[in-house]
């Protein structure tokens, strides 16, 4: 690699757009599913859930084979069965149960591609280059989240829905084609001989399992908004009528992932100022407080749930950098691939309870205040309890 890592970090970066832009299609699309699968909520917390359980299922394997065979080959398997998994979505999916295989095919898929590809960053990079490495692909990863729900949005309203997925399959087939030109085809030299899935060196770095610890909460209140935030903001604007001026869910969901992509670069360089642990302990507390407040606002006014669903989702992003740059920096060399497959099988345990606690609480109390008060507030008790144990594992 040249001496400006630029152009590589930007190549990877791209293939992670690419990769990750059908991702939130489904959640975007979520009401009209529901409505046209005849789903209950539960099931279209599985429908999105089921996308994380696989990750976790598959993400301990894929990464700490990194530390073996060169990561290029586990980021093709990756991208490869992300473009199955949407394209089979667009032309073959017709209810609950084919919707739920091939999410959980996605799931395997950005199992392959998503820590793999911070690996390749981190394995050629370190100090402050790698640490903002890693926060501008963690921005990459976001923007194409972002995006994913207004391009979801328009291609539906153009071709349909299925168009959404098939453009998240042609994407995915580009990530591969990038990917497979830029990153290394050898592995980096072995520094350790553990076994494949044996993370017991891992648990025993007690600063790693912190920033381990906060990452799991923190993705399972993201999940949880993410999943449900285009369905909260389409029934409040049923329930209350929207101001024409105001744009649709998909849009405002697309402008809170903006808005978090620059809160998530600048929260990870204000940890490098102020401490990670500090800026955790902000970003932890202020999403606690307005996920017990978002909910209940369904009754209330479209504007003021828009602009605590928007804060809320400002607050979750604002440690997502600095978590990821706590454990990539903390983990041991030789087991840098272990301690991120560990990192991210945690963080999408979190993932796939998050759709699921929701959707339980909106068919237990209902589509009203009390049923989103309930689905999103209990989340406050999760990110508080991650807190915690953050702060002891850390001392």
């Amino acid at each position: 690699m040249s001496s400006d890592p630029r152009p590589f970090v930007a190549s990877v970066v791209a293939a992670q757009v690419l990769v990750q832009i059908g991702a939130f299609a489904l959640p975007a699309l979520l009401p009209g599913y529901i409505d046209r699968w005849h789903l209950t909520k539960i099931e279209a917390g599985w429908l999105i859930g089921i996308f994380f359980a696989a990750y976790v299922a598959a993400v301990p394997v894929l990464v700490a084979l990194t530390d073996r065979i060169p990561a290029r080959r586990v980021y093709a398997t990756g991208a490869a069965l992300t473009a199955l998994s949407h394209l089979g979505f667009a032309l073959f999916a017709d209810g609950f149960w084919s919707g739920l295989l091939l999410r959980a095919v996605a799931g395997v898929g950005w199992a392959g591609a998503y820590m793999p590809g911070l690996k390749v960053i981190a394995d050629r990079l370190e100090g402050t280059t790698q640490s903002r490495a890693v926060s501008w692909h963690a921005a990459g990863v976001g923007i194409a989240g972002a995006s994913s729900f207004v391009v979801a949005g328009l291609l539906e309203a153009v071709s349909g829905p299925r168009a959404a997925f098939l453009f998240g399959g042609i994407a995915a087939l580009a990530a591969l084609a990038i990917a497979w030109t830029v990153m290394p085809a050898t592995s980096p030299p072995r520094k350790d001989t553990h076994a494949l899935l044996d993370f017991r060196p891992v648990f025993r770095n007690r600063a790693a399992m912190a920033w381990i610890a906060g990452y799991t909460v923190h993705t399972w209140e993201l999940a949880a908004l993410r999943a449900w935030g285009v369905t909260f903001l389409t029934a409040t604007a049923a329930r209350l009528g929207a101001p024409t001026w105001m744009p649709g869910a998909t849009v405002l969901f697309t402008a809170a992932g903006f808005v978090g992509i620059v809160v998530s670069v600048t929260g990870n360089e204000t940890a490098q100022k102020h401490g990670r642990a500090r800026v955790v302990l902000w970003a932890m507390t202020a999403a606690a407080g307005l996920s017990v407040l978002a909910g209940w606002t369904t009754s209330v006014s479209l504007i003021l749930a828009t602009a605590l669903v928007l804060l809320w989702n400002a607050a979750i992003y604002l440690d997502s950098s600095a978590l990821t740059a706590g454990t990539v920096q903390a983990a041991e060399p030789g087991l840098r691939g272990a301690t991120m497959g560990l990192h991210s099988m945690a963080g999408y345990t979190g993932g796939f309870l998050g759709p699921l606690g929701v959707g339980l609480m909106l068919d237990l109390a209902g589509d009203n205040a009390l049923g989103w008060g309930l689905g999103f507030g209990h989340l406050a008790v999760v990110t508080l309890t991650g807190l915690v144990i953050l702060r002891r594992l850390a001392r």
